[in-house]
């Protein structure tokens, strides 16, 4: 069995979660059955088009991304020192790990924060003191790696979370980092790795773990990138961190699926569908892809073939993501504030940590003059909140309702 410390800051709470998944399109789902017809397979260097992106300052872009994948365990100076001062402390004689863990969550009290508004480099999660849980993995690696510690990585196969950009959703994962002891070469079967995690221990008892190898953590960071140039209508840079993104790992799926997305955004349907039938054939499980596949046949007037993945969809996930909150959100701005709270209340029962949720639950709480509940949902919206900017909104509108209360 594995050592596992975790790390149980309060401002960390929600760092467990990071966007390696996939991409959505929001689009609703019908419940016919049937199957889908998947053509010939292609190859992974088949899915990029660069034709179809390669414009005025793209070049630049794409090497751009290439030599940032490359610099991603790159130590700044500021890192540099501070791992030399770590160095010169008796307690790293003993176990490096422990005092790599102390410098930089405890002892040293960086005040790391979590914060998914971008995922960052090991430099740039140092520099900024925050970063999502796949940041926090590639800063400590970095570290653990300039003091010769032997570093692994895993996947937690916890169940996925969604969250929402104007009309995209996102399915986060979660990964965490594992160091072995200084010296001699560990294997990854050895019980003496220490795993670094931000999960509470009743939450991590008895979850399933994946070994990933390095290039695969790096496709996620590149994935990431994509997503967020997405949420940011950037779809030139999109591509290519997508692009990157498959090159250096062509069986993560999820970069296909969000170069489908690209696409679809673009106006490429073709090549859309070229990456989405890919995900499928590759993992027939995929919600992200059948959901995806499901609005881009509808969008070009395909509604045959829409209704048979559509029914494929329904039949791996009955529940939409965001299905019952988009809803109560309808029902609350028609003044339905009680028909609102249940239905919000069955969007919680499957996403308990979401934050949009509670803020909305708080505010049919408050139309229906319970103050007790709309504290309540507000001090949890803030506390699952995913970016600073968020948890400051939230806490503000919890401080100005408890000085109307008190």
């Amino acid at each position: 069995m594995k050592l596992v410390h975790r790390l149980p800051q309060r401002g960390l709470r929600r760092g467990i979660l990071c966007r390696f998944g996939a991409v959505l399109c929001m689009a609703a789902i019908g419940l016919v059955g049937g199957c889908a017809q998947v053509p010939p397979s292609v190859s992974a260097e088949q899915l990029p088009q660069d034709g179809l992106f390669r414009k005025p300052g793209t070049q630049d872009l794409a090497a751009a991304v290439e030599s940032e994948a490359d610099s991603l365990f790159e130590m700044s100076a500021p890192m540099r020192r501070h791992a030399d001062r770590l160095l010169e402390l008796p307690a790293t004689w003993k176990d490096r790990r422990q005092a790599l863990i102390d410098a930089l969550y405890f002892k040293d009290s960086l005040q790391l924060a979590y914060d998914a508004g971008a995922t960052r480099t090991a430099a740039q999660a140092f520099e900024g003191r925050a970063g999502n849980c796949l940041s926090l993995v590639l800063m400590t690696a970095a570290f653990a790696k300039h003091l010769g510690l032997p570093v692994a990585y895993q996947q937690v196969l916890v169940d996925d979370e969604y969250s929402r950009a104007g009309d995209l959703y996102f399915v986060s994962g979660h990964v965490n980092v594992m160091l072995g002891r200084h010296g001699p070469q560990m294997r990854t079967d050895d019980a003496q790795w220490l795993t670094i995690d931000f999960l509470p221990q009743l939450e991590l008892r008895g979850q399933r773990t994946v070994t990933l190898a390095e290039h695969t953590l790096v496709a996620m960071f590149l994935n990431n990138r994509s997503a967020e140039a997405l949420a940011r209508g950037e779809l030139d840079s999109a591509y290519w961190y997508a692009r990157a993104a498959l090159r250096r790992d062509p069986q993560f799926v999820a970069a296909a699926n969000t170069l489908g997305v690209v696409y679809q955004r673009a106006g490429h349907g073709e090549a859309a569908e070229r990456a989405l039938r890919f995900v499928i054939e590759r993992d027939a499980r995929s919600t992200s892809a059948w959901a995806n596949l499901t609005r881009l046949l509808r969008s070009q007037g395909r509604y045959e073939e829409a209704r048979i993945a559509a029914a494929r969809l329904a039949a791996l996930e009955p529940q939409a993501p965001f299905q019952f909150f988009e809803r109560g959100r309808v029902a609350l701005q028609q003044g339905h504030p009680a028909e609102a709270r249940d239905l919000l209340l069955r969007e919680l029962r499957l996403q308990p940590q979401q934050h949009e949720v509670h803020f909305w639950l708080a505010q049919a709480y408050a139309a229906l003059g319970d103050a007790r509940s709309t504290e309540r949902h507000l001090g949890l919206a803030a506390d699952n909140s995913p970016t600073k900017q968020a948890r400051e909104l939230y806490a503000g509108k919890l401080e100005r309702l408890r000085a109307l209360l008190h």
